[in-house]
C-alpha cells in the first residue's frame, strides 16, 4: 500500500506584529495593517527530538533551589534616581531591557546618561551601539551634557554580526542598542524592522547578554498607536519593558514599567528636560500646581492622582463661557483630561447639581502637561468647573478625590490613605473624600466624607468661608 505524503500546513504571519492565522487576510486582526500578510512555514520539529538519540547532556546539573545563589541577580544602581525606581533598584547583570517611545522624547539622551553613570559608577566599561546617528552626532550629544568617560565606548553599525563583534573586543557591563529595528543580521532573511530581522536580532542579544553576565539595553520604535513597533514576541524575550513618553511642548518626561521580572510593573519615573539633558525628578509635584496668588483664582482645583505607585497632586483648571444660542453645539475642549469624562461631568452636574451647564462653553485643563486618565479626578473637575461658573474661588488649601457616578454619588477610589499623605505632606490642610474611603487621616488635615456631588460642593463652600474667616 502507499502511504499519502503529510500536507504542510501553511500559516500566514503579519510583518508587521508577528501575529499568525491560518488563512490569507486583507487586513492584520492584531494591529489593524493592511496588506502585510505574508505566507510563512511552520517550524518543523524533529521527529527523534523525544527519543533518546534527540536529547543532549545539559550544560549544568539542575540543583535544588536552596543552593542556587541569587548574587549574580543582584541589581546595580545606574545613579539615576528615577530609572532606577522603574527598574527595580538598577541593572540586573545578565538582563535585558526594552525601552520604547516616541522619536524625540529623549530615549538616547537618558540612556546615554545611563551609559556614562553606570562607567563612572565604576560598574564596569559600557558599549553604545548606534545604528541611527553616527559617532560624531552621538559625541556632539555627549559634550553637551557632559556624559564623557574613558570607559563609555561608541561604535555606529548596523550589521548584527559586527555589533557582536564590538561587545567581543570591549567586553563591556552594560550594552545598548539603538535601535533594534536599525539593526540587520545578514543570516536571516527580511528587511531590517521587519518581523523575522527583529526577532533575530533581539534573540542573538538576549543570548549574548546572558552568556556574559551583561546587562543589555534595547530601544525600540514605537506605531502611530504609540504600541511598540515588530512582534509581539519582542516584548516576550526581553525581562523589562519600559515606555518613555511626553509632550513636545512640555518639559515633563515619564518613564512607565510595562513588564518587569526583577521588580514591580507599575512604577513610574519623572524626569525634566533641559538643554543640557534629561534630569530626575524624585519630588515632581511643583511641576503640576501653579504658583498660587495671593488670593485664589475661581476655576481651580487640586486633586491627587496615582501614576503607578506613586501619588501625584495635579490642579485641574476650568473656563465656563458663553451660552451658544440658535441650536449651536457649544464648544467642550480638554487638555491632559478626557472629553468624554467632562461631559459626563456636565451632565451630573446639570441634573443632579442644580448647574445646567449643557449650554455653555466649557474649557479644562491640567498645570504641567499632566494627562489624567482616572476617574479619582472627576470631583476635582466638578468643583472647578462650578467654581468657575459661580465665579468662587476653591481654598488653596483643599484637595478633591473620588469619583462622580451618573447619580451624582461620590464613589470609593483605590489608595486614598496614600494620596491623603502625599497632600499633607505638600501642606493642604482639608480633603474631600468620599465615605468610608479612608482608614488613616493624616495629621493636621480635616477630611471630610462626602457622599454626593451636592454634598461636595456645599463642604468647598464652607472650607472657602473658613478660610475667609
Amino acid at each position: 500500500m502507499f502511504r499519502m505524503a503529510k500536507k504542510t500546513r501553511m500559516s500566514f504571519e503579519c510583518r508587521d506584529c508577528g501575529h499568525q492565522v491560518p488563512k490569507m487576510l486583507g487586513r492584520c486582526p492584531e494591529c489593524g495593517a493592511w496588506g502585510t500578510m505574508e505566507e510563512s512555514a511552520p517550524a518543523s520539529i524533529p521527529s527523534h527530538a523525544g527519543t533518546a538519540a534527540g536529547r543532549r547532556i545539559p550544560t549544568q546539573a539542575a540543583q535544588p533551589i536552596r543552593k542556587v545563589s541569587a548574587a549574580q541577580a543582584a541589581s546595580v544602581p545606574t545613579g539615576i534616581v528615577e530609572l532606577d525606581r522603574v527598574l527595580g533598584g538598577g541593572l540586573v547583570p545578565g538582563g535585558v531591557v526594552l525601552i520604547s517611545g516616541e522619536p524625540g522624547v529623549g530615549k538616547s539622551t537618558l540612556l546615554l546618561d545611563c551609559a556614562h553613570q553606570f562607567s563612572a559608577a565604576g560598574h564596569g566599561r559600557s558599549l553604545i551601539v548606534t545604528g541611527e546617528e553616527s559617532a560624531s552626532q552621538v559625541r556632539r550629544r555627549a559634550d553637551r551634557t557632559d556624559s564623557l568617560h574613558d570607559d563609555l565606548y561608541l561604535a555606529a553599525e548596523t550589521d548584527l554580526g559586527s555589533a557582536l563583534s564590538h561587545v567581543d573586543s570591549v567586553g563591556p557591563g552594560l550594552l545598548i542598542l539603538d535601535s533594534v529595528q536599525t539593526v540587520l543580521a545578514n543570516d536571516v532573511d527580511g528587511v531590517p524592522g521587519g518581523v523575522t530581522q527583529v526577532k533575530a536580532v533581539a534573540t542573538a542579544i538576549t543570548a549574548e547578554a546572558k552568556s556574559r553576565n551583561m546587562t543589555a539595553i534595547l530601544v525600540g520604535h514605537v506605531t502611530k498607536e504609540g504600541n511598540i513597533a515588530g512582534p509581539r514576541a519582542l516584548e516576550h524575550l526581553v525581562d523589562t519593558v519600559v515606555h518613555f513618553e511626553g509632550d513636545k511642548h512640555s518639559s515633563l518626561r515619564l518613564l512607565r514599567g510595562v513588564k518587569n521580572r526583577f521588580g514591580p510593573a507599575d512604577e513610574v519615573g519623572c524626569f525634566e528636560m533641559r538643554e543640557d539633558g534629561i534630569v530626575s525628578l524624585p519630588d515632581p509635584s511643583g511641576l503640576f500646581l501653579e504658583d498660587s496668588p495671593e488670593e485664589p483664582t475661581p476655576g481651580t482645583c487640586v486633586t491627587v492622582t496615582m501614576e503607578g505607585r506613586r501619588a501625584v497632586p495635579v490642579e485641574i483648571q476650568a473656563l465656563v463661557g458663553k451660552s451658544v444660542k440658535d441650536g449651536a453645539i457649544p464648544r467642550h475642549t480638554v487638555s491632559g483630561l478626557e472629553t468624554a469624562r467632562l461631559n459626563m461631568i456636565l451632565a451630573v452636574l446639570t441634573r443632579r447639581g442644580g448647574t445646567p451647564l449643557l449650554d455653555r462653553e466649557v474649557y479644562a485643563t491640567t498645570i504641567g502637561g499632566m494627562r489624567v486618565r482616572e476617574p479619582a479626578s472627576d470631583l476635582a473637575l466638578a468643583l472647578a468647573v462650578v467654581s468657575a461658573e459661580r465665579e468662587i474661588a476653591v481654598s488653596a488649601d483643599l484637595v478633591a478625590i473620588g469619583e462622580v457616578s451618573l447619580t451624582g454619588q461620590i464613589r470609593r477610589t483605590v489608595n486614598a490613605d496614600r494620596r491623603l499623605a502625599e497632600a499633607a505632606r505638600l501642606g493642604f490642610t482639608t480633603a474631600l473624600v468620599p465615605a468610608g474611603s479612608v482608614t488613616e487621616k493624616p495629621r493636621r488635615m480635616d477630611v471630610i466624607e462626602v457622599g454626593t456631588i451636592n454634598d461636595a460642593k456645599r463642604e468647598a463652600a464652607r472650607a472657602w468661608a473658613r478660610r475667609g474667616r
